[in-house]
């Protein structure tokens, strides 16, 4: 169950990533939903995935503390 959770957030985030404040709020509620391990999991997606997406890399601010 937590691994498809984890593909679903991911879904989710790929799915609203036009909107950068849609973008965040969701990526806000992964991090109150998941479990740790796919938290880490996620942030490290998250780095790859906005790489190319500099207007959604203000979502990775405070995530520091996470990785």
């Amino acid at each position: 169950m937590p691994a498809s959770m984890f593909n679903y957030t991911k879904m989710v985030l790929e799915n609203v990533s036009f909107d950068p404040v849609l973008f965040c709020k969701e990526v806000e509620k992964a991090f109150k939903m998941l479990l740790p391990y796919d938290l880490e999991r996620l942030v490290d997606w998250l780095y790859k995935f906005t790489t190319t997406r500099p207007e959604l890399q203000g979502c990775l601010t405070g995530m520091e503390s996470t990785k």
